[in-house]
């Protein structure tokens, strides 16, 4: 690893006094000032009708469930009468006002000053949001978001109680509850930060050497080995004949560094996190050769998630905790909110990034590196559903490759780890739609079928994998 070049001033630029008489640059000045208003836009829109309504709207629902629970009933009671009539008959005998004052009164919270870890990536967007919007504040939290530098430093903040909670890979809380590449401690996955928002980026001299079974010998880099880059990267590079423990080398390399290492020629490519691989093309070091949505249309990336520990010590603040990170996810989810986020998490206190680049990541129109643009609205999702069956496709990607040994109980752990059930609890609770599929749905990962009821042979099928 001692060839890996690591730039101090990467995260740092030079700082000039702006002429406002602060230290910082016009730039930074300039980029402050876009993401106030942006900040300011979107928070209006958080204080819309529409926006408060959730709850409202949950209440009403269960009442009408509770008073007509056969589904036929309810459908024509509302039809004959309307729902408008409805609700101002129910209202009538029941205590509407107070019912919904009672749905949004918080328990009191075990612990409401709270350090939460971030790498400055575009998946911890949610996370990030919550904090300017006010969505932890409304809560009754009073957070700190710690930006961190590499994901082995998120996992030993969070072991050694530093951090409450934090955005992670999401096969990270199933390594470190199995103890792998740590101590074991139990950590839970309470939402998936976002969907797809990665890609195959590869250094320029490689632009007409697209076939991925000619790339044997070149060097990888992945953020971490408990990662969804490194599990697809090895996947993707099996399919096409090549054995990624022998062929190739991958190395692990924090994502703000990448870009400075296919500068540099250390590696020849890398699967990694946004925004760096559009940040690789606005610096003209690399080209985007395949967006992972083109791998596992979907696939979870990070997550947001803490210790069982902290869970069972403070259930109201996790709670509390929860409400508000799936907020700021459902707002992050609406396609007419991403060029505002991108103003708003642009500055040096959160991802430190161009605008430019940002907006096309979150908007999915985007420069590819090859004089194209192209235009993706699904390059990066938001959904926070964390299925239990992408646990389980995570579990059988470790044991493929040999971070796991012997037979796996798939799904004793993923139902550990992964908190569908309390998901969906307060996605109800905050009036958002929860999909009523089973916590195991089957997905195509390059166009082969993934059935979780079938996990140890799926495990066993592959060619390729590790055999010592």
């Amino acid at each position: 690893m001692s060839n890996i070049f690591s730039p101090y001033d990467a995260d740092r630029p030079l700082r000039l006094r702006c002429s406002c008489g602060r230290d910082h640059s016009e730039a930074e000045h300039a980029a402050e000032a876009s993401s106030s208003s942006a900040i300011a836009e979107l928070r209006q829109r958080t204080s819309t009708p529409d926006f408060e309504s959730y709850s409202r709207q949950f209440i009403e629902a269960t009442l009408v469930k509770a008073l007509f629970p056969q589904d036929a009933v309810r459908r024509r009671f509302l039809r004959a009468v309307g729902k408008g009539t409805a609700m101002a008959a129910i209202a009538s005998v029941l205590p509407m006002a107070s019912l919904q004052a009672m749905a949004q009164e918080k328990s009191t919270l075990e612990k409401k000053d709270l350090k939460i870890g971030f790498i400055p990536i575009t998946c911890a967007t949610p996370l990030i949001m919550a904090h300017p919007l006010g969505f932890y504040e409304k809560q009754g939290l009073k957070v700190d978001l710690m930006k961190t530098a590499g994901w082995a430093l998120v996992r030993d903040k969070m072991l050694s109680r530093e951090y409450d909670a934090s955005h992670f890979l999401s096969p990270m809380p199933l390594a470190i509850s199995m103890g792998l590449g740590s101590n074991a401690a139990p950590m839970n996955v309470a939402t998936i930060q976002n969907v797809n928002g990665q890609a195959i980026t590869l250094a320029m001299k490689h632009k007409n050497n697209r076939d991925p079974k000619q790339w044997k010998g070149f060097k990888f880099a992945v953020p971490f080995d408990y990662s969804m880059h490194n599990m697809l990267l090895r996947y993707y590079l099996a399919e096409a004949g090549l054995n990624p423990d022998s062929d190739v080398q991958i190395r692990v390399v924090p994502p703000a560094e990448m870009v400075a290492n296919l500068k540099a020629g250390n590696i020849d490519g890398f699967l990694g996190p946004d925004p760096f691989n559009q940040r690789a093309v606005f610096e003209e070091a690399g080209f985007i050769h395949m967006l992972t949505k083109d791998l596992w249309d979907g696939h979870p990336c990070c997550a947001f998630g803490t210790s069982t520990e902290f869970i069972q010590k403070y259930p109201n603040t996790f709670a509390a905790l929860y409400r508000a990170v799936l907020t700021s996810a459902a707002m992050a989810s609406e396609a007419r909110n991403r060029e505002l986020i991108a103003k708003a998490i642009a500055p040096a206190q959160y991802l430190n990034q161009p605008e430019v680049v940002l907006q096309q990541v979150l908007t999915g129109r985007f420069a590819d590196g090859l004089g194209k643009i192209q235009n993706v609205p699904n390059r990066a999702g938001f959904d926070p559903m964390p299925w239990q069956s992408m646990a389980v496709w995570m579990l059988t990607q470790m044991q493929r490759w040999g971070y796991i040994k012997g037979d796996v109980n798939y799904r004793q752990i993923a139902e550990k780890v992964f908190l569908i059930t309390d998901a969906r609890k307060y996605m109800k609770e905050l009036g958002q739609k929860v999909p009523e599929d089973s916590a195991y749905p089957k997905f195509r990962i390059m166009g082969k079928e993934f059935d979780p009821a079938k996990a140890a042979e799926y495990a066993k099928s592959f060619a390729i994998q590790k055999t010592a």
